[in-house]
């Protein structure tokens, strides 16, 4: 027992840099590839060491997958099964399809307009979602569909590395494929992917550097650092919170055991590489009171607190398709229980960003959704024995699956005609958010040109949010329409359009949005009044159904002066 437990460790302590020759003379050195042991060794030297294998290989707890030999696989990774690539393409052509339903989404105008304001950050985010939005201008136009074609990528991408993930946590190919069924059929996955924005990359970041990790921790190839500092850079560019992902991989890769893992010149390397992608968002926010800091604390006001912790935790059991719930808690009960350090890494930082999230940002239920891609992957390794010990177990499992995800498809992508969509907007407003927008642009036009030539000249048009503003400044484009100022978010950095303005046109939205518009608007003219209603041909009760838009003449102020009142984050 005393030999089979030195072979055991010798097999499961990966180092930095695979070189394991100064392990004992008669052990051949490793070649360069991870075949779950010591690289390929002589085959005269190892003989009684595969016969230990292969007598794991044949215990009753391989064969069922779930026993805790399940969690130390000794052999390597087998061949990659293209057909993940074709899983993630379905899902691509699936979004392609229907990306041009309904309308943009008030986000989607919003990172529109900072395309046409490029700069190194933003109040909300970095800088990669704008640019790829100006991209997708120089291509298509203002396009929705080429817009959404970046995400759709992102989306085929997650796909392929769900897959790849499986395989490195030892998974043949089908359980590469259940990996990737699993990441397509996700709701979270086709919400998030369905419109453009920092979230689709950020999924797609996470379940990249997961995919590193997992590999670092499979082969102890700590080079591969390198190539995470690259993917967290580039995720850190796009959005911040996949920095905490790091954070706490730290923490759960220290907590774990794998010191010599992460607190080496490789690590530190990829550190410094993922830094440098920061700058350009360091620099703005230096220059502009470090806006990025007050926008969170005004989103944890808005959705963390003890009130919304249970929103949080039942929104974790709707990431996935119901039926695979069990199957993502088989796989972190399967990365817990490994004897690799930074595959318990993957396990730590979920837990602790579980209860970070929940305790900050409770509202903000798909925050942790790029965790549950590796989850999938290591829980399709976990039950891949089971599923195969009973003939229709993945068949059932696979129906089940298909079931719950098409009765989730209304909640998250735009498979109902447009007036049918208004019971959905509890769940996920997206949808909803996503109508309206050329009536509300023709909404203030009407109210523009109705005012006297001499009027229009002293005047501005200002919105209550950046999607209104944006709605306009995009959609209205050509029409005669000035820009749109608003307070909100980095908009309120972009200024208050004429500074000697005393007439103003304000959008302001419906009672979703709560209301008392006008009594606010007194705050700063003596004269406020309603001159149009906002409405949707649909009639569907979104945040700017039922809003008005009002002419406010007589400040009480210079609206230059006043300006400094009107920021607003959130």
């Amino acid at each position: 027992m005393l030999w089979l437990s030195s072979v055991r460790l010798i097999c499961l302590a990966p180092t930095c840099g695979g070189n394991r020759a100064t392990m004992g003379a008669n052990i051949a050195p490793r070649d360069g590839r991870g075949n779950g042991h010591c690289g390929r060794c002589a085959l005269a030297a190892w003989r009684p060491t595969i016969t230990v294998m292969n007598l794991l290989e044949r215990s009753p707890e391989r064969r069922s997958g779930t026993g805790p030999a399940s969690v130390a696989r000794l052999s390597g990774t087998g061949r990659f099964d293209r057909r993940v690539i074709g899983v993630g393409g379905v899902v691509f052509a699936v979004l392609m399809a229907l990306s041009g339903r309904y309308g943009f989404h008030r986000d989607e105008l919003y990172f529109l307009a900072c395309a046409q304001h490029l700069q190194g950050g933003y109040v909300d985010q970095p800088v990669l979602t704008p640019l790829l939005a100006w991209v997708s201008l120089k291509l298509f136009g203002v396009s929705v569909p080429g817009l959404r074609l970046w995400p759709a990528l992102a989306a085929w991408a997650t796909v392929v590395v769900s897959g790849l993930t499986a395989r490195e946590f030892g998974g043949g190919r089908r359980a590469q494929l259940l990996a990737a069924v699993a990441a397509a059929t996700m709701p979270a996955l086709l919400a998030i992917d369905h419109l453009a924005g920092p979230t689709a990359f950020d999924v797609l970041a996470w379940a990249g550097l997961a995919l590193i990790v997992a590999r670092i921790g499979r082969t102890g190839d700590c080079r591969w650092w390198l190539a995470g500092g690259v993917v967290l850079g580039l995720g850190l560019a796009n959005k911040h919170s996949v920095g905490l992902f790091a954070v706490a991989l730290l923490i759960g890769a220290l907590l774990s055991g794998g010191r010599r893992l992460v607190l080496n010149r490789w690590f530190a390397a990829g550190a410094l590489i993922a830094a440098a992608f920061t700058i350009p968002d360091i620099w703005w926010q230096a220059q502009h009171q470090w806006a990025a800091i007050a926008m969170t604390h005004a989103l944890n006001q808005e959705n963390g607190g003890l009130g919304n912790i249970s929103s949080w935790v039942i929104g974790q059991l709707i990431m996935t398709a119901l039926a695979l719930v069990w199957v993502w808690v088989a796989g972190l009960r399967f990365l817990w229980r490994s004897r690799r350090p930074l595959w318990r890494a993957l396990a730590w930082a979920y837990g602790l960003l579980f209860i970070f999230f929940a305790l900050t940002t409770g509202a903000k239920i798909y925050y942790l959704a790029g965790a549950y891609i590796y989850l999938l992957a290591a829980g399709a390794v976990a039950i891949d024995g089971w599923l195969t010990a009973r003939p229709g177990r993945l068949r059932n499992l696979l129906l089940a699956t298909s079931l719950t995800t098409a009765a989730a498809l209304p909640l998250v992508l735009p498979v109902l005609a447009p007036a049918g969509i208004g019971w959905t907007y509890k769940v996920n407003q997206a949808m909803a958010e996503s109508i309206g927008w050329p009536q509300l642009v023709s909404t203030v036009r009407t109210v523009w040109t109705s005012l006297p030539p001499r009027q229009r000249a002293s005047a501005v048009i200002f919105t209550s949010n950046y999607g209104e503003a944006s709605a306009i400044n995009e959609l209205g484009r050509g029409t005669g329409l000035p820009p749109a100022v608003s307070g909100h978010n980095t908009y309120w950095w972009w200024g208050p359009g004429n500074p000697r303005a005393t007439t103003v046109v304000a959008v302001m939205p419906g009672p979703v949005d709560g209301g008392g518009d006008a009594a606010y608007l007194r705050q700063f003219f003596t004269s406020v009044r309603a001159v149009a209603i906002l409405s949707n041909p649909y009639g569907i009760h979104n945040q700017e159904w039922g809003g008005h838009v009002y002419l406010c003449t007589g400040p009480r102020h210079p609206w230059a002066q006043m300006w400094q009142r009107l920021r607003s984050y959130g």
